[in-house]
């Protein structure tokens, strides 16, 4: 019994944190204390809701007994000076039970602290690498050695960028608020890349010995999906959404049962979660009605969507994708983007048209240690019964490769090219 408990309040906590630590933050303006104050409230919890039950609302347990730690905290410290004698009285006033009616007015207020969360989490004064652990630890839910089991790093080197972050938010003095209106655009991209960068590492990890992490792609698509409640106005955070769900539909044929990746043609889309597909184009939808859906995430997520309604890789219909890379690269000009519109262009007017493009991204210095190239470019020449020129070319990309699964499914790729020659 102790145990499913134990169980329900992880799962309350994941759920639960991100919005307990952004009520403190908009009260203490202290991440340090505010998130201690929390893991004070989580404790608390752990001591008494095995014998007392977890209680109906255990979001506003947590939260009022978090600020009940906190006046005892300024009452101990003997720190009642005006500003914290002001901040007790507005903890005091917030402690008694709440009508439904006042409910909804403070489920408003933590929305409004939970969006500024993210953005701070996401400052530009924070490395991309701080802003990503900021988010897991603070908005996911996820402990330090949770942030290092996902990203196969040192337990020592996550909680270092914690702190760092930490401390360059509180030396860089950023204030608990919302970007002015003329940095919104750009700093909403930032949480946005961020939010993906973290999907992205579970939905395709760069190292290890797993292809896929679902974990990383669950915890990136409940920020997602938090984000599209605090921001429903904003097409391209819809977007995201709509891409993210898109592509975890597929996380269940992506590998076979040993763990081996299976490539998009090759997946059984029997497999396919339609509720997620379902879910995705929904999102899609959603910001086509908000306006004109031309940002980099929504074409991405239309991308998807072509795969997600064809029967089969022969049934998509690929210059309609030909078409939405083409778009895709005016606005957000990439090598990357590039690629990918190779592969579409194989496949919707031959192998030697997508290698034609593929050749001349060999010329790119951005493109020199990425795997996908030389896989992409052994994949068109095996097209054209070119195996040996292939066999090299595998051979190339499993060198770069960091992911080890990837690494020898390229390996068998030029074994069999290797015996066609």
């Amino acid at each position: 019994m102790t145990t499913d408990v134990h169980k329900t309040i992880d799962a309350v906590w994941r759920i639960e944190s991100p919005r307990l630590i952004a009520g403190l933050m908009r009260m203490v303006r202290d991440i340090d204390l505010a998130e201690e104050l929390a893991q004070d409230a989580l404790v608390v919890a752990l001591e008494r809701w095995p014998d007392s039950g977890v209680p109906d609302n255990p979001g506003a347990w947590l939260m009022a007994t978090a600020k009940h730690r906190a006046i005892d905290r300024l009452r101990r410290h003997k720190l009642l000076d005006r500003k914290h004698e002001q901040l007790a009285y507005e903890l005091e006033s917030e402690r008694e039970d709440i009508d439904a009616k006042q409910e909804a007015a403070l489920d408003h207020t933590i929305g409004d602290d939970l969006l500024r969360l993210i953005f701070i989490a996401c400052h530009p004064v924070l490395s991309t690498e701080a802003q990503v652990a900021l988010t897991l630890r603070l908005l996911g839910g996820l402990t330090t050695p949770e942030i290092a089991r996902a990203f196969l790093l040192p337990e020592p080197t996550v909680a270092q960028r914690i702190v760092r972050a930490k401390r360059s938010l509180g030396a860089a003095q950023v204030p608990f608020e919302l970007p002015p209106r003329d940095e919104l655009a750009e700093r909403l991209a930032s949480v946005l890349g961020v939010i993906y960068l973290i999907f992205n590492e579970g939905y395709s990890a760069s190292s290890g010995e797993d292809w896929v992490r679902p974990g990383l792609c669950e915890d990136a698509l409940r920020l997602g999906r938090v984000l599209a409640e605090l921001m429903p106005r904003e097409p391209e955070v819809h977007g995201l959404v709509a891409l993210m769900e898109l592509q975890a539909s597929r996380l269940g044929a992506r590998t076979g049962a040993d763990g081996a990746p299976v490539l998009l043609p090759d997946q059984d889309r029997g497999k396919w979660d339609h509720l997620l597909i379902g879910r995705g184009l929904e999102a899609l939808e959603r910001a086509g009605r908000l306006g004109d859906v031309r940002g980099p995430y929504a074409l991405q997520a239309a991308i998807a969507a072509c795969h997600a309604r064809a029967p089969s890789a022969e049934a998509t219909d690929w210059p309609r994708i030909v078409a939405l890379y083409d778009t895709l690269s005016e606005l957000v000009p990439s090598p990357v983007i590039e690629l990918n519109r190779a592969v579409a262009l194989a496949m919707a007017h031959g192998p030697q048209a997508g290698l034609d493009l593929a050749d001349q991204l060999r010329e790119v210095a951005a493109l020199a240690n990425y795997h996908l190239l030389p896989a992409v470019r052994g994949d068109l020449l095996a097209k054209l019964d070119r195996h040996a020129e292939a066999k090299s070319e595998f051979e190339r990309a499993a060198a770069l490769a960091g992911n080890e699964p990837e690494r020898r499914l390229l390996l068998e790729r030029a074994a069999r090219s290797a015996a066609q020659v």
